[in-house]
């Protein structure tokens, strides 16, 4: 009897090869370099290794094929997610490498120093630190968290998306615990993660398990060709995993973590979270809905819609009541996993409407984080709403930059907010999800109150107290910077990445 040996298509399979390998790289760079060469090291490796990828992955561009034994796909949405992940990813290493007195690499040293309540001059104290000692584990925890993420929504079976959701949520634990000693809310904000994501974890198995019940395989092909199996099982397997991967979006009812672990993590990492993870995680969620259980449609399709109603009008409801701009945000974020669940919603039709938002938000939500990690005083960051009067006046660039990210959440017309919302909307309407549309619009309008809210007070309110500055930085100018661009061109001509996604969404390998 001969065994055939697997083989590895290394070519299609470059773009996430070298992410992962520059992640062992920068572990090794971690034990062998000395500590005031690192950071640059680190930042060339980075940005070196997500600039090969992007150049891999628009050389696979047109291809449609399974690699690795079956169990990744290369194909038009896999490629074009990972083309955002690794575009997104590469302005927010650049945003991390924004160096401040909060920022996760100075974050990081506070592991060898006092609590902030017990220092001195706590900020200057961190600064002499961070002079002595910089602890760069940030930039390969990214990497391997990047990895993950090009993976999940490649992944053409259940095993192997399991696997890639665990490489690209370990790291994200870590990170978001990085800044433990100035920010007490970041141990709240790791643990609470953790402790949620391996409740997700579990159930993600067990639809596992219970969808190889109904198949006898994990491959999604298989599962979409088991048309004689249990439905009991396929339906309740479609659910469980599901929720694994709704609670990575953070749909409502399984949302609870989002405001304490944005507003804990270094906010750097909360705009990677915001704007990457998200992106990976609904491309798991359209491939395993679209390609492996696409005849269980009538039985997923109300579960959806009720999940996506729930989730936009109570992101946007809670949004309005906010104080702290991270949390306002992060609620948002919520909001807008229901916009984009109306495109999921529509199955293979709604694919390239989704394809579309995930690139369009993701840039924008990079932005409007990087701003906010921008607003400081003596103390840190500063997130309080009120705290942010006059910001219009005396930093208008940076003011209107984060303007035009809200106008974007709003969906006003001429930015990238409004070409997504029409396209989720139009995709689940024909599809006959007129109820979805409906309270879609009804949420953008509720949302528009509070983003209003928040233009009003950084233009045309005058400070009652001491306000807070803006900070400048090469790095996180460049997120803002490409962020803005992103945005106003998504929104002005969005025709050429429409038309990508729409070649892409019919692309399924």
């Amino acid at each position: 009897m001969t065994i055939d040996t697997p083989s590895l298509e290394y070519s299609l399979l470059s773009p996430m090869i070298i992410v992962l390998a520059a992640a062992v790289i920068g572990v090794l760079v971690e034990a062998f370099v000395p500590a005031d060469r690192r950071r640059v090291t680190h930042l060339v490796l980075a940005l070196g290794a997500l600039a090969a990828a992007f150049v891999a992955v628009v050389a696979l561009a047109g291809t449609s094929t399974v690699a690795a034994v079956g169990s990744v796909a290369v194909d038009g949405p896999t490629l074009f997610l990972q083309g955002v992940i690794v575009a997104v990813s590469a302005a927010s290493v650049a945003l991390m490498a924004h160096r401040s007195s909060d920022h996760p690499e100075v974050a990081a040293v506070d592991a060898f120093t006092p609590a902030a309540s017990t220092v001195p001059g706590t900020v200057a104290e961190a600064r002499a630190v961070t002079a002595r000692v910089t602890r760069t584990e940030i930039y390969p925890l990214t990497l391997f968290a990047v990895g993950g993420m090009m993976v999940l929504p490649a992944s053409n079976d259940l095993l192997s998306m399991f696997v890639a959701l665990e490489v690209l949520s370990l790291p994200l634990y870590l990170l978001c615990g990085l800044a433990r000693r100035r920010r007490l809310l970041s141990q709240e904000a790791s643990l609470k993660y953790f402790l949620l994501g391996a409740f997700s974890s579990a159930f993600f198995l067990f639809g596992t398990a219970l969808l190889y019940g109904y198949a006898g395989s994990v491959r999604l092909d298989d599962i979409a060709d088991a048309a004689d199996g249990d439905q009991i099982l396929g339906v309740l397997g479609v659910g469980l995993v599901a929720v694994g991967l709704l609670f990575k979006v953070g749909a409502v009812p399984f949302h609870s973590w989002i405001p304490d672990v944005y507003q804990g993590a270094p906010t750097p990492v909360t705009a990677f979270m915001a704007s990457a993870t998200k992106v990976a995680a609904f491309g798991a969620l359209l491939r395993i809905l679209v390609v492996g259980v696409p005849d269980l449609q009538d039985a997923w399709r109300p579960m959806l819609w009720a999940v996506a109603i729930v989730t936009m009008l109570v992101g946007a409801v809670i949004a309005v009541t906010q104080t702290d701009v991270t949390r306002m945000l992060a609620y948002s974020s919520i909001a807008h996993a229901g916009f984009i669940l109306t495109g999921v919603s529509a199955g293979a039709a709604g694919v390239s409407a989704t394809l579309f938002y995930l690139a369009a938000y993701a840039f924008s939500t990079l932005g409007a984080f990087a701003v906010v990690s921008l607003v400081r005083d003596q103390g840190g960051e500063v997130t309080e709403l009120s705290r942010w009067a006059g910001l219009g006046r005396s930093s208008p660039l940076t003011a209107a930059a984060f303007a035009l990210f809200l106008l974007a959440f709003a969906g006003i017309p001429l930015t990238s907010g409004f070409t997504s919302k029409f396209a989720v909307f139009q995709a689940a309407l024909e599809d006959g999800g007129a109820a979805l549309v409906i309270v879609g619009v009804v949420s953008s309008a509720i949302a528009a109150s509070f983003y209003i809210r928040v233009i009003v007070v950084l233009f045309f309110t005058e400070p009652e107290g001491p306000s807070a500055t803006i900070t400048h930085g090469t790095g996180a100018t460049v997120a803002v910077a490409v962020s803005v661009v992103a945005t106003v061109v998504l929104g002005v001509f969005p025709q050429p990445l429409l038309d990508l996604a729409e070649r892409a969404a019919a692309a399924i390998a």
